[in-house]
């Protein structure tokens, strides 16, 4: 398959960041911003970790969530997804695709008023598409760009989602290992994850 042509992005800046997860995990990440992404919104690209010589850099692309990365909700698994990916990325070497696509890429308010369809009853997908969204808009070109600006053509894709896979294959990426998160299960996130695999064909339950 040809695959797509999409416009080439530049590194813009990198700059050394320590972390710090709630649990106390620390480590040291680069982070890079660039220029020419194609939405022209500020994603930025966290290099953690020493990528070996001739092997392909372990990459999670992962999309923010306000209130599961940074507020801790247990709505969703999120803000444990990006502690593990962290903490694996460090040891395999890598990096983080930090990408500004709240709520499956349709927004901020516009999450939260799933939430509230949710609490009454559907599902994250029927939810998004009762307020006149798709199910998931996102869009993984300007991950493409980040990475292709990054000389990381070759990838190990760290996620339970088989979309980002293909869009990325489409746009020039080769991935040649698919690894798997862990699931963070909840009673809170139950029904979230069993949508996800049931709809959303994640690879969470086995």
């Amino acid at each position: 398959m040809t695959p797509e042509p999409i416009p080439p992005a530049e590194i813009r800046t990198e700059v050394t960041v320590p972390l710090r997860f709630a649990d106390g995990y620390a480590t040291m990440a680069c982070v890079v911003s660039f220029t020419g992404l194609v939405d022209d919104r500020e994603h930025v690209a966290l290099r953690l970790g020493t990528i070996p010589p001739g092997r392909p850099p372990l990459v999670r692309p992962h999309s923010e969530c306000l209130t599961g990365d940074v507020f801790g909700s247990q709505r969703c698994d999120c803000g444990p997804q990006l502690r593990e990916s962290a903490e694996r990325i460090t040891a395999a070497g890598g990096y983080l695709l930090y990408l500004r696509q709240e709520g499956r890429g349709i927004g901020l308010y516009a999450k939260l008023e799933a939430y509230t369809l949710q609490d009454a009853g559907l599902d994250t997908y029927q939810a998004n598409l009762a307020l006149g969204h798709a199910e998931d808009e996102r869009d993984y070109t300007v991950a493409a760009q980040m990475l292709h600006a990054l000389g990381a053509g070759r990838i190990a894709l760290l996620s339970n989602n088989p979309d980002k896979a293909e869009q990325l294959d489409r746009l020039g990426i080769a991935v040649t290992e698919h690894v798997a998160t862990g699931v963070h299960l909840s009673p809170a996130n139950a029904g979230y994850l069993a949508a996800k695999a049931r709809l959303g064909g994640h690879t969470i339950f086995g």
